[in-house]
Formats: C-alpha cells, sequence, structure tokens
C-alpha cells in the first residue's frame, strides 16, 4: 500500500497547504466578465437571424420567430441572452426553464439554440453566454440544464464539453408516421 500524504506537524512544514495564498485560475478571467451579456429583447430577432444565417448557411427566419415569441410571451421565466461587444450584438442563446415533463418534476432548464458571429469565434463568447445562462439559472435554483446535439456536429460537441457538458442518461426515441 502506497502511504497517503504526510500530516503536517507545524506550520511552515514543507506539506502544509497554504490555503491562504492567491492560486492562478485555470480559465483565467471569467469570460462573462469581459463581454456583456444582457436579456434578449424582441428588437434582437434580426440579428438573431442574421448571425444564425452567418454560421448555419441556412435561412431559418420562421424558426427563430417563433422561438423569440415564445421566450417573449410563453414562458414565465426569461432566461434567453445576448452577448455584445462594442454595443453590437455578437452571439445569443436561446433557453427555457422547464419544471417537469414525463412525471418528473425537477427544475431543468433547456438550451435550445446558441449562436455566436463568425467574425467573433475564439473571443470566448460563447463561454460568457454559457457561463451566464449557467450564473441565471443557478440563481432560479435550477439543478441541470440540457441541450440536444446533432451526433456529428463536432465543434458544438467539442465546445459543450469545454463547458462541462456531458451525454445524459437519456435516449431519445423517434418514428416517422408516414409509414405505419
Amino acid at each position: 500500500m502506497t502511504p497517503g500524504p504526510s500530516i503536517p506537524q507545524r506550520i511552515g512544514d514543507p506539506d502544509e497547504i497554504d490555503y491562504s495564498m492567491p492560486i492562478e485560475d485555470d480559465l483565467g478571467e471569467l469570460s462573462r466578465d469581459r463581454i456583456l451579456v444582457r436579456s434578449m429583447t424582441e428588437n434582437d430577432l434580426p440579428v438573431l437571424i442574421k448571425i444564425d444565417r452567418r454560421t448555419t448557411g441556412h435561412d431559418r427566419t420562421p424558426y427563430y420567430e417563433h422561438k423569440v415569441a415564445e421566450a417573449m410571451h410563453e414562458t414565465g421565466v426569461r432566461v434567453s441572452l445576448v452577448a455584445e461587444i462594442d454595443g453590437r450584438p455578437v452571439g445569443f442563446i436561446m433557453a427555457r426553464v422547464d419544471f417537469g415533463e414525463f412525471g418528473r418534476t425537477e427544475p431543468e432548464a433547456v438550451m435550445d439554440t446558441i449562436g455566436v458571429d463568425p467574425d467573433c469565434g475564439g473571443k470566448g463568447v460563447g463561454h460568457a453566454l454559457i457561463s451566464q445562462l449557467l450564473a441565471n439559472l443557478a440563481t432560479l435554483r435550477v439543478e441541470r440544464v440540457r441541450t440536444v446535439v446533432e451526433w456529428n456536429d463536432f465543434r458544438l460537441l467539442s465546445f459543450l464539453d469545454r463547458c462541462g457538458f456531458s451525454p445524459s442518461q437519456r435516449i431519445a426515441f423517434r418514428r416517422e408516421i408516414g409509414d405505419a
């Protein structure tokens, strides 16, 4: 059996851990402290559509019109956010709080969409959005956040992994209706 760390016998012992000393944070300065993150408004819709179009190459205007209307008018708790650099929106995250489904009554958030202007990639915008979302959800006593990702969207999977997301124990099922 390998012996564990020795217990310091007195102050100043080399084995003593000094918890009062400042340590370097691996993540450095919090990205949400460097990038303004604010609540989403209906006026943000054109920018969301533009960022999504630049990111995906598709026009998903009806999807965003529906999601923004849902976020602004149909949910009791607004948690969708927009990130700005120099007063210009450069990213967004759309989420909602779900207080239960399928017989479960646990507060959980669902992250529907995240987007960052391609010109701002690598500047911490996505991390700032996730960080602020998690801080807001913690204040609401939401216990977890979940999302769905295409299995082959490796960039998004890698980003979510770096943000602390991991596969869940749930399995999603689907069935085509047409060929019954």
